[in-house]
């Protein structure tokens, strides 16, 4: 049972699900299984369904994974037989294939060149028709996650040497992937061609070893120094020489998911080399610039919507306070709520603080609204805590359509943006005002200058979901299936 299911529709966060949090390691002189672990906790934030380790010591493979939280996959029992000094893990959010223990990663198999395992973060677009090729050459899928696709397929190209297989595997793939890869003797990492999804590079002081993860955090909660990016069409190998990089053919323009910096990405962390927390902060202070409101305390929708409330406040000069806090455990059971529990909703996961809410106008920031099925809940929550007005404020534009590149955000008639108008939501959410940064006020946040002001950082980014425009290619298929996530469960389409 996943945490969507736990949590119920009236309890369910109305946010973006991302799909993956991916890390690889080689260290001869650690600990890597016990470093992976905790590189692991530090990205639980990126998916909570699975877990998985896989290392390997030169002469074989060992794997662990389950379904559940990081702490709750592993204990000591079951890392000690984890031996070896490389190793890759993975955080699950099923974006292709349902949540079930076979479509945990990373896929580990046996190849003709030794051990392969793979820990995938994103969508391939065009799965469909890789997974039937892999089909009609008599090949045997065990799961419905396109990322044993991708395994199958780096198994079966031609040569011994993996950098050209993995080369001749990015020819043929479409779509976003960050990946680590593991085989007997290294640890590769590799971003596709147009960055969609994030993949930073570590090392250990002393340069006794390097890693590769989706995000930053991960390599300072183990003491290792965020050395740079993986390049779009990158292909990053570890391993007893240290780091060899090949660039492979990126796009002339990049396409990093900018629902990174808004919500998905952990506020220590590095994206682009600006820290996510002053990224956030500065959504607040562009939305406080093109939506204001009269008022007298501004609040954030906990965490992710602090920074972005600090930013308000700061720039409008109403003062920030608490009016929500948060029971940051509820969404980590895997205890169904009964109905009546159900039918309190949000009010599991937040109490209002009524001392600072009576009598007052609230500007409350949020980073999103995708389905509309907790915002209400919120506005009445902030009401019932003597809230006098509720002016709903979003740093990010309407999310209009899917994401079909690696994020389970909602289908075209879930997305409460693409049925109803600003105002018709406003009505449905039952608040005083709604306001939203527009595509051009949050591209200005996301790409503003940092440093000495000379070097920007911005350099092309996805954001499809707002505007409809999807960098890749997609097929017909995509954009009429109704589930596409569970596309491959029963009979193949098409």
């Amino acid at each position: 049972m996943n945490q969507g299911d736990v949590m119920a529709e009236g309890l369910r966060e109305d946010r973006p699900r991302e799909a993956c949090g991916v890390f690889g390691i080689y260290a001869p002189e650690r600990d890597v299984a016990r470093l992976t672990f905790f590189a692991l906790y530090a990205l639980q934030h990126r998916g909570q369904e699975s877990a998985g380790i896989a290392t390997s010591d030169g002469r074989s493979a060992h794997i662990h994974k389950s379904m559940g939280l990081v702490s709750q996959v592993f204990n000591e029992e079951n890392l000690r037989p984890l031996v070896g000094h490389a190793a890759i893990a993975h955080n699950r959010y099923s974006t292709t294939g349902s949540s079930v223990l076979r479509n945990a990663q990373p896929y580990l198999i046996e190849t003709l060149y030794g051990p392969l395992g793979v820990g995938h973060n994103g969508n391939l677009t065009n799965a469909l028709v890789l997974r039937r090729k892999l089909l009609e050459k008599g090949v045997g899928l065990s799961s419905t996650s396109d990322s044993e696709v991708i395994t199958q397929m780096l198994a079966g190209m031609p040569g011994p040497a993996w950098e050209p297989r993995i080369a001749a595997f990015m020819a043929e793939a479409e779509g976003a992937y960050s990946l680590t890869i593991l085989t007997r003797d290294a640890v590769f990492g590799v971003r596709d061609p147009w960055g969609l999804r994030p993949l930073v590079i570590g090392r250990f002081a002393g340069g006794d070893g390097w890693c590769v993860a989706s995000e930053s955090c991960a390599l300072s909660t183990i003491g290792a120094e965020y050395v740079r990016e993986v390049a779009p069409g990158e292909i990053v190998r570890l391993d007893v020489n240290g780091l060899t990089a090949t660039q492979g053919r990126a796009r002339e323009q990049r396409a990093l998911c900018i629902f990174e910096f808004i919500y998905f990405a952990r506020p220590d962390s590095l994206l682009d080399d600006q820290v996510v927390h002053r990224v956030r902060v500065r959504l607040g202070r562009e939305l406080a610039r093109e939506q204001p409101a009269d008022a007298d305390l501004v609040i954030g929708v906990p965490d992710s919507a602090t920074p972005a409330a600090v930013g308000y406040a700061e720039e409008s000069g109403i003062p920030f306070g608490e009016g929500l806090i948060k029971n940051r455990y509820i969404g980590r059971t895997f205890i169904q709520p009964d109905e009546g529990l159900r039918r309190l909703g949000v009010a599991l996961k937040f109490n209002p603080l009524p001392s600072n809410l009576k009598g007052k106008r609230i500007v409350l920031v949020d980073d999103s609204i995708v389905r509309g099925n907790t915002s209400g809940p919120l506005v009445r929550l902030l009401r019932d805590g003597g809230a006098r007005e509720v002016h709903m404020r979003i740093t990010s534009p309407p999310i209009r359509h899917p994401c079909f590149m690696g994020v389970d955000m909602a289908t075209y008639n879930e997305l409460i943006a693409h049925r109803m108008t600003v105002e018709e939501i406003r009505e449905h959410l039952g608040c005083d005002s709604l306001g939203y940064l527009s595509l051009d006020g949050l591209e200005r946040a996301v790409s503003e200058e940092v440093g000495n002001g000379t070097s920007p950082i911005g350099r092309g980014y996805c954001n499809a979901c707002f505007s409809g425009s999807y960098p890749i290619r997609l097929e017909e298929w995509w954009l009429s299936e109704d589930r596409i996530k569970l596309a491959f469960e029963g009979t193949l389409p098409g």
